[in-house]
């Protein structure tokens, strides 16, 4: 993959650059606007890390001209703290994602696999919220009660649900916890890179093999390989990966060194693994040496009482992250997400919030900044009237009749309030 990076400051770019090729990824530089369209034209780009203030032209031009000419490319936005209105006039743009300056190597690569959909990420400790709702506190307490062992867990539950948290939750509680936990997107290696990614590869093996390199099981050693949508796991590779959990060594590709592994193997899909299995998509001899305990991670809609809880911490992290300063959600913006089905689950939620932190112009997020304005009226147009209604009221009242007051709470302008209070009857 092409990684196009637009900056000025010599020696920040040269930085990145080393972070970005010791992470596999080619390389390609420009110092202004002009060089960076320069690049695009004539070669496949797969992402854009580029700064706002460049000697000739800007990010933001570069970003606009990449959108008019139909450029599907993701763009990270990096600046400074005193450039953030034009980080997020890109947001708003469609830059996908902003990055405060200094640039830290850990989350501008967590961020670019995340974008890149990147088969492979080394993860540190993250921060956990402990939920509420009686179906995730299940979940979670079983995860706890087997962190200590080392069964190969299983966890199902629908995209984007927090499957990976549970699979981090089982490393922070077990005896491995200070050793690494290797995250792999099985979904995501070509078929012809499967054995290199796991097993690793010498110099010389196959086209493209220019250094010896490890793979996930070495990598891994010692702590947790996590299998994410494992279900999409290619047959070829089912029958490499089930030698390795029997024998415990395998050999780098290109090489007749037996290498020796203990790793602990927790993996997750959203896929019926027992329809995979007796349709013949999936070795029912893997699925049993990777399934000795399943864990059920319910969806997002199945949680109610976490919205809130899950949304304030978000809301926190990424005003945190990106040095903003807002006091929470107005009562609208909370309704809306508590009315709206997620279908992405708390990944959505979490983008959302992120979005809605990056545009907002007020201090509490509305649901206009969340994309979720419709949502309560799609539902059921009569209730959302009656409950939209009531709610004005009762802020009004609060605010002491102070309009102004009242629109900041509800998430929308001055204007727009007085509009809804006269089509409501109660102007």
């Amino acid at each position: 993959m092409k990684i196009l990076i637009v900056e000025d400051n010599i020696i920040l770019c040269g930085m990145i650059e080393k972070w970005l090729q010791k992470a596999g990824y080619e390389v390609l530089t420009a110092i202004d606007e002009p060089g960076a369209r320069s690049i695009l034209k004539k070669n496949e780009i797969s992402l854009v890390l580029g700064d706002v203030r460049l000697p000739e032209g800007d990010g933001i031009s570069l970003l606009e001209w990449m959108v008019k000419n139909g450029m599907e490319v993701p763009y990270i936005v990096m600046t400074d703290y005193a450039c953030f209105p034009d980080a997020v006039r890109a947001v708003k743009l469609g830059a996908k994602d902003y990055l405060p300056k200094p640039v830290y190597q850990e989350q501008l690569l967590e961020l670019m696999h995340s974008l890149l959909k990147q088969p492979v990420i080394v993860r540190k400790e993250r921060s956990f919220v402990e939920r509420t709702s009686e179906a995730a506190r299940k979940t979670a307490s079983l995860a706890r009660r087997v962190s200590p062992s080392d069964l190969s867990v299983m966890i199902l539950g629908p995209s984007g649900s927090g499957k990976e948290v549970i699979a981090q939750m089982i490393h922070r509680y077990s005896d491995r916890r200070n050793k690494p936990f290797v995250a792999v997107n099985c979904g995501s290696i070509p078929n012809d890179l499967q054995a290199s990614e796991f097993f690793g590869a010498v110099k010389g093996a196959f086209t493209g093999a220019v250094t010896n390199r490890k793979g996930h099981f070495e990598t891994a050693n010692g702590g947790t390989l996590f299998l994410d949508e494992v279900g999409n796991m290619p047959y070829s590779m089912q029958v490499l990966l089930l030698r390795v959990l029997q024998e415990k060594e395998f050999n780098p590709v290109g090489s007749d060194v037996v290498k020796r592994t203990d790793v602990r193997i927790i993996s997750a899909t959203n896929e019926d693994m027992k329809k995979a299995v007796c349709e013949g998509r999936f070795r029912e001899d893997l699925y049993y040496r990777l399934a000795e305990l399943e864990i059920v991670q319910p969806s997002l809609a199945e949680c109610k009482e976490d919205i809130l809880p899950l949304a304030e911490f978000f809301r926190k992290e990424h005003s945190g992250r990106f040095h903003v300063t807002n006091e929470g959600f107005a009562e609208e913006a909370k309704e809306c997400m508590l009315y709206y089905g997620w279908p992405g689950n708390v990944r959505e939620l979490s983008a959302r919030i992120k979005r809605a932190v990056l545009i907002a112009d007020e201090a509490l997020l509305g649901a206009v900044d969340l994309g979720l304005d419709n949502v309560v009226c799609h539902n059921n147009p009569e209730i959302c009237i009656i409950q939209e209604k009531d709610r004005i009221c009762n802020l009004l009242d609060k605010n002491h009749g102070n309009v102004s007051r009242t629109a900041i709470e509800l998430g929308c302008s001055r204007t727009a309030l007085y509009k809804k209070m006269k089509k409501l009857g109660l102007k």
